[in-house]
């Protein structure tokens, strides 16, 4: 809001003055001192104060130590004050948020990198309909959020969103750390994850239900898929929504994707019930192009027995 200066009231006291018919004349020099007055006596607003290019300066520097990525952090990070990010379109729509491809670039240097930017929507907006299955057994550690969030106020809505975005960076922070194929974290801030690209030049890499894979092909991914979901479960997870369209090969790399639904398997009540249909929607992509349906069978067995279930 605009701030008016003590100074204008000599202006208007002049005023009244002149109004009882005292002997001052209001002359050219008064009307240029009092036109000066006004324009340093009124904010003129806020000042943009974005970057020359790009479409907005680098936020690496407003997320805190634990909102980064696990150290040692890849070469290909950016971490310059002056660096800025540039929307580049967006890269998939989701039930709770949406992907867009950034490119954050040092200026006037040849210093640039493609990132992933995960945007949570408020939890009013979402289209994720069961996500109680997913968050029981997860506790809010004040009780106020948690009461906001029940009774769905503004303000337990902003919170919900917040705890999806933090979920799933936590989670690839985690996974990452433990060997499993996912995205490195870059840093969150707010209901935005950045996280790394998995793509060719500016191309997204497919999904596994998009790839046609040879034989050796084949078995190399349901390797990696095996050892993925038995990293994940020695961590006392099961990824909650896993199949063939939430992982991606990227120079025939398996890469597991989307994790905010990510489930304890020890804290919440369908834990098992999680783990097994993981194995269940991933394997039978892999069974329908000629894995062996006893090799899943086993898969399930083994991830019971590394989890502590059976």
């Amino acid at each position: 809001m605009a701030r008016k200066s003590n100074n204008t009231s000599t202006f208007e006291s002049t005023r009244r003055r002149k109004s009882l018919g005292e002997d001052e004349v209001f002359s050219a020099e008064d009307q240029a001192r009092f036109e000066a007055m006004r324009s340093e006596d009124f904010d003129e607003g806020p000042v943009d104060d974005g970057p020359p290019t790009g479409d907005r300066w680098s936020t690496w520097d407003d997320s805190e130590a634990l909102q980064r990525g696990p150290k040692p952090w890849p070469e290909w990070i950016i971490t310059d004050l002056g660096a800025v990010d540039y929307e580049l379109g967006v890269l998939k729509t989701g039930k709770e948020a949406d992907v867009f491809l950034i490119e954050r670039a040092v200026p006037d240097t040849d210093r640039a990198v493609l990132m992933a930017s995960k945007r949570y929507r408020s939890a009013e907006h979402t289209q994720f309909n069961r996500a109680g299955d997913y968050t029981a057994g997860r506790t809010a550690r004040r009780s106020r959020d948690r009461r906001a969030m029940e009774k769905r106020t503004k303000f337990g809505l902003e919170q919900a969103a917040g705890r999806w975005a933090a979920t799933e960076f936590d989670a690839l922070k985690r996974l990452y750390v433990a060997g499993v194929a996912v995205p490195y974290p870059v840093q969150i801030l707010g209901t935005e994850v950045i996280m790394e690209f998995i793509g060719t030049g500016r191309t997204a890499a497919p999904r596994l239900a998009e790839t046609r894979p040879d034989e050796a092909e084949l078995e190399s991914l349901w390797e990696q898929a095996c050892e993925n979901l038995r990293l994940m479960a020695e961590q006392g997870f099961a990824h909650g929504d896993l199949s063939s369209y939430n992982t991606v090969v990227h120079e025939g790399r398996l890469v597991v994707l989307d994790l905010p639904q990510i489930v304890d398997i020890y804290a919440n009540p369908k834990g098992l019930e999680f783990l097994t249909r993981d194995v269940e929607n991933l394997g039978g992509w892999f069974t329908a192009r000629g894995v062996d349906r006893q090799e899943v069978d086993d898969l399930r067995v083994e991830l019971m027995a590394l989890a502590g279930l059976r």
